[in-house]
């Protein structure tokens, strides 16, 4: 050792020998192989800092190097800061730290990183090791994946992480370090949990978001963001004990990915350049004897002839092999004893349905814990309750014991040592998990006493938090917000999880930590516990959750008390919030008094699968449905009651699309498992497999005339293929396209095959010849001046034949395009929403109405021909994957995320959109009558009476459209902006009476968007679209004041009741009080950022009101909002189904409010 370094550790020996804890660093010390088994049981056995740093001190530079990175991991920085200046410079230009070969920049990248330390006992293989190391160079600069398979137990974790542990692979082909996250067998919310982890990660200084994305495609995008603006230097994402196919679409965002999986198929799902590592699956003979004499301190010629039987007797697996290894460390002279108990007892799997291949584990295990003292053998047992792949605080443990944390890390340190338990830490941050097989085998063999442990571990928490909830700044906070309903659950404590579960308090908390998604996944989970007595509080809340979570992700987070007042009266969520209301004094609170009116249009409402459903179609009898999604199965239930006919496990991965043969005989089902299957409909029986696609297949569509069995199917290998059921073989394979293929359907008259793929085109083929008949270039009609065709990528979803056969409709981003079969000609273009996606459409028989599913939960009906939207249905909770018509246009079925499938009549729901309200209007409230102004036919104003309906007036029709309109209060004169349609920097006011302009002035150079009178009719404002406010006197037809201050349009403005204040809003969200007559800007309610840089009311400000005493200002825009004139402090806010409110009318005594949104429903609120 260098003599700096010597005197250094001199210099601070006895704060060292003081403070340290020598156990947790000698661990660190002998993973970097600078400190032995035998130095470490003489550390043990003397007085341990000073023996330590005696040891220390005998050694090289190494050892002073590990010694000051194991402090600074384990949290000692003070200690480790007066060693800073005395650590060794590298005397090598690879700046080795370690005999192995490892430098200080390899250990920073893997510990930023999260890749696991090397176990205590370590055996090299080289090959595995250096073929990890070559694969993942052949990814060079390009995305793809390297997958490390093999079976479970078998090492690939270890070997991962030690052929990262390499300075020129990092250095050269990964310098945007590398980034590990343990997945393990996951649902969606899991995931979602880990994908939020790993974007907190990436982002842990908040660059680009202050929460948590709600929903596994947000995370997605994020993660795709984060990779490519933080992290824009190739870094590697290892994505350890994958299972599901499912899981790696998460990740699939360009990136170089590896990842260790028991599935060698597992990547089929995702696309790119792929290679593939098998790790054997056990040790060899060699290396397991290497393993045992690690473990004793022998060499292998010195170990027992018991040994070689050992080796034999664990197969091989490094797992078992190490549990027994670790026994016979602490009890050296037992190798007949082990050997004996493995061989004498029958040896079984964990469990029957287990994956796991391994028969000697469950007699390790049980051998292993055995040898523990019989003080803490019931500690252990109290592990079996924990949920699997989660580190689990010390803290939780110390609540679950009622110990202190010392004593309670000595217990677990035991468990480590001996190899039943794991260890990650994080500076002076304990966390503890058990592999799934240690896990697996505690469950089953315990399994009478479960719900025991999980009924001690929830009195625990009530014993120690009482009333009160986690707070979120304790280490256990996360793990009772996240686990707390599946213990309750577990032990099958009803009225407890009721409590917990059905409690607004605990909702809000949760979901302001971590989003919704977990919570509506526990009301699912736990359905049959929380429904006992009933199911109905269960539904509420369920639904009320589902209804409002994308609001409850928000920042700053709503107040839930004020969403559950929106919920039906009979709701127990209404009845929950509404007492919490009357409690708390002094808060404004909202009545939406006429709910009652909003009526469910679904006809019938069936939740038949488990998990998202991607498709449902109808027989041609109509009298059956067939669905099926991503749980794997395919059901047919009657379409009048919902009643289940059929449910088939059909594949081994999700299944996209379902159809029906035109006589009804047979259903076809496509899969992510590649294959298409033909099922007999009335008995489920498998008539035809079909395995010649090569990649994941997304559409089969029948033919369209009984008796002839043709099916067209397309995947993501770019083919389109014919298949005829009395074949065992494709008919045709068609080929053209250039990227995966995403829907393909038979024109009615059987003729041609309509194929759509990412590649931004739609192919026609001839179905008698297979050849392609033309090729419609989709993203031509998307690109912009500046851009070349290929430079805009267009995902085209789907289409649908007119009934003819003429015309195709295609769905691409959010428009829908109808075209001529014959000319190509573009017929007809709509643009469907700003807001969403189409992921499906469907033509009604009769070419008038389509249907499109919208990514935003909602199915939309639109008239081809006037390019008008006729029906609104609304209803599911989540993304709408499909809508398709009965064979007669008479109903139509959606499917959702939701894992619902819904029934809609069609002349139902047309019907009852024809109500939908117009909310270009203005509302005065006059001696107890109701009088309206409104905007007829763009050019003319009509007076109408409220209270019958009757119209008072109407002007004669203008030359430019209007724009707005607004009455004075004493009903004598109205006001109109208007828009030159040939001259648009030109525009004015017109004042009426008895139906004649009075007068017109000259006023913005832009559009007029708001004008408004003040009480005594002598004072009109007015604002336009270049954010300039003008302050008119009527009499004098002259400008009074000028206001300048906003930087956006000013779409609304208003007067106090007493006309001293004035309110402005413009499209920035950003709303100004001036004083009228000083023309001084008093207060500026600046926006709340929500989401990502959403502002106040998601932009425009459309309207303001002031309260009689001008206290308060309620103001409209994307919801509405109640203000405090005086502060700025937001009192409220109420959210709406739909969104653009564009005004907001308020009673004289402001207690009654009336505001229409974008989706026509009408909302009087009152306040409580």
């Amino acid at each position: 050792m260098d003599v700096k370094s010597r005197n250094y550790l001199l210099l601070n020996r006895q704060a060292l020998e003081k403070d340290i804890k020598t156990s947790y660093i000698m661990d660190h010390m002998i993973a970097d192989q600078v400190l032995t088994l035998q130095e470490e049981e003489k550390v043990k056995q003397q007085e341990r800092a000073a023996m330590l740093i005696n040891i220390i001190l005998k050694k090289d530079n190494n050892s002073y190097r590990s010694f000051y990175n194991a402090l600074l991991h384990e949290g000692y920085r003070d200690l480790a800061a007066l060693l800073q200046d005395g650590i060794p410079v590298f005397s090598a230009g690879n700046g080795k730290s370690s005999a192995d070969g490892m430098t200080s920049y390899v250990k920073m990248v893997l510990c930023e990183g999260g890749v696991p330390q090397r176990p205590v006992v370590f055996v090299t293989r080289p090959k595995l090791v250096d073929a990890i190391k070559q694969k993942l160079c052949c990814l060079g600069n390009d995305p793809g994946w390297v997958t490390v398979y093999g079976m479970a137990g078998c090492g690939k974790t270890v070997l991962t992480a030690e052929a990262l542990r390499d300075h020129q692979l990092l250095e050269d082909y990964f310098p945007g370090g590398v980034h590990w996250i343990s997945v393990g067998k996951q649902d969606k919310a899991g995931l979602l949990m880990k994908l939020q982890n790993l974007c907190s990660r990436l982002d842990h200084d908040g660059t680009f978001s202050q929460r948590p994305p709600l929903n596994i495609e947000e995370a997605k995008d994020r993660l795709r963001l984060l990779m490519l603006r933080k992290y824009p230097s190739r870094p590697l994402l290892v994505l350890d004990d994958i299972w599901d196919s499912w899981v790696l679409k998460a990740f699939d965002n360009q990136c170089q990915i590896l990842i260790t999986s028991r599935d060698r198929s597992v990547t089929d799902a995702v696309a790119g350049n792929k290679y593939e590592i098998h790790v054997e699956s056990g040790l060899a003979h060699e290396k397991g004897l290497e393993v045992l004499s690690l473990f004793v301190n022998k060499k292998i010629t010195e170990l027992p002839e018991q040994a070689d039987c050992i080796v034999r007797e664990c197969k091989g697996s490094p797992l078992v092999i190490s549990l027994i290894g670790a026994l016979l460390r602490d009890f050296p002279g037992r190798w007949e004893y082990y050997l004996k108990q493995l061989q004498n007892k029958q040896f079984k799997r964990i469990r029957k349905s287990s994956s796991y291949d391994y028969e000697a584990l469950d007699e390790a295990m049980s051998i292993s814990v055995e040898q523990l003292n019989e003080n803490i053998k019931g500690y252990y047992k109290d592990l079996s309750i924990l949920p699997k792949d989660v580190k689990v605080p010390t803290k939780v443990l110390c609540i679950l014991w009622d110990m202190e944390t010392e004593e309670v890390e000595d217990i677990l340190q035991e468990f480590v040592n001996k190899s039943l338990l794991f260890c990650d830490r994080n500076g002076k941050s304990f966390h503890y998990y058990l592999h799934d097989l240690q896990l697996d085998f505690l469950t089953e063999k315990n399994r009478n006493q479960l719900q025991d442990l999980h009924k001690n571990i929830v009195n625990q928490y009530k014993k120690y938090y009482k009333l009160n909830m986690p707070i979120p700044s304790e280490e256990d906070c996360m793990y009772w917000y996240n686990f707390l309903a599946y213990h309750m659950a577990g032990a099958n404590m009803q009225k407890e999880l009721c409590d917990l579960m059905f409690s607004l308090d605990w909702i809000k908390a949760k979901t302001e930590l971590v989003g919704p998604a977990h919570l509506i996944h526990e009301y699912v989970e736990y359905s049959s516990v929380l429904d006992q007595k009933n199911s109905i509080v269960r539904e509420n809340f369920q639904e009320f959750l589902s209804l409002n979570g994308h609001l409850l992700g928000r920042q700053p987070f709503p107040d839930i008390i004020q969403l559950g007042l929106c919920q039906l009266e009979t709701s127990e969520v209404y009845q929950q919030a509404k007492s919490l209301a009357q409690q708390e004094a002094g808060i404004f609170y909202l009545e939406w008094i006429n709910k009652k009116s909003m009526k469910n249009l679904s006809r019938l409402v069936v939740r038949p699968h488990r998990d998202a459903v991607y498709h449902a179609c109808f027989s041609q009898d109509r009298q059956r449905i067939a669905s099926c999604g991503a749980d794997k199965t395919l059901q047919v239930f009657k379409a009048k009651s919902g009643e289940r006919l059929l449910e088939i496990r059909a594949h081994d991965d999700e299944i996209f699309c379902c159809a029906f043969s035109a006589d009804g005989a047979f259903v076809a089902t496509c899969s992510a498992d590649k294959k298409v299957k033909i099922w007999n409909s009335r008995t489920g029986q498998c008539m035809r497999v079909y395995e010649e696609h090569t990649e994941q297949v997304n559409c089969c569509q029948f033919n369209n005339r009984s008796g002839q069995y043709l099916l067209s199917t397309c995947s993501n290998d770019t083919f389109i293929k014919l298949w005829d059921l009395n074949r065992k073989y494709c008919r045709n394979t068609m080929f053209g396209h250039v990227n995966a293929v995403n829907h393909c359907k038979f024109s009615p008259n059987d003729e041609y095959v309509a194929s759509c793929s990412t590649d931004g085109t739609v192919k026609l083929w001839e179905v008698r010849s297979a050849n392609e008949l033309k090729t419609i270039e989709i993203k031509d009609f998307f690109k912009t001046a500046d851009e070349q065709p290929d430079d805009v990528e267009i995902l085209v979803k789907c289409c649908s034949w007119s009934q003819n056969s003429a015309m195709i409709l295609v769905v691409a981003k959010n428009k829908l395009l109808l075209f001529d079969v014959k000319t190509s000609d573009l017929l007809k273009q709509v643009t469907v929403s700003h807001h969403s996606m189409i992921q499906y459409c469907d033509f009604c028989p009769g070419d008038e109405l389509v249907a499109v599913a919208l990514s935003h939960c909602s199915v939309e009906l639109w008239n081809i021909k006037s390019l008008s939207k006729v029906a609104d249905c609304r209803g599911h909770m989540s993304w709408v994957h499909c809508v398709t018509f009965s064979p007669d246009g008479s109903l139509f079925v959606t499917s959702s995320d939701d894992q619902t499938i819904r029934i809609w009549e069609t002349n139902k729901v047309c019907k009852s959109s024809h109500a939908v309200l117009k909310s270009e209007l203005d509302v005065v409230f006059h001696n107890d009558k109701v009088v309206i102004l409104a905007i007829y036919n763009q050019q003319h104003l009509q007076l109408i009476n409220g209270n019958n309906d009757s119209i008072i007036m109407q002007t004669e029709a203008q030359e430019c459209p209007i724009c707005c309109c607004c009455l004075s209060e004493d009903l004598k004169f109205a006001a109109f902006g208007e828009e030159n349609g040939k001259i648009k920097s030109c525009s004015t006011f017109h004042f009426i009476k008895d139906g004649k302009v009075l007068k017109a002035l000259e006023a913005h150079r832009t559009p007029v968007q708001h004008c408004r009178f003040t009480s005594d009719c002598q004072t009109l404002i007015s604002s336009a679209h270049d954010s300039v406010i003008q302050i008119w006197s009527f009499e004098s037809s002259s400008v009074l004041r000028e206001l300048n201050g906003h930087e956006a349009c000013v779409r609304c403005c208003t007067f106090s009741s007493d006309n001293k204040l004035l309110a402005t809003g413009d499209d920035k969200g950003e709303i100004m009080i001036w004083d009228t007559l000083t023309g001084e800007l008093l207060h500026y309610f600046s926006p709340v950022t929500v989401d990502e840089g959403e502002p106040t009311h998601s932009g425009w400000v459309t309207d303001l009101s002031f309260s009689p005493d001008s206290k308060i200002l309620v103001s409209s825009g994307g919801y509405l909002k109640w203000w405090n004139v005086t502060t700025g402090e937001s009192l409220q806010t109420f959210y709406t189904n739909g969104t653009n409110l564009k005004s907001i009318h308020v009673s004289p005594n402001f207690n009654v409010y009336v505001t229409v949104d974008n989706l026509g429903i009408l909302y009087v609120l009152q306040k409580m």
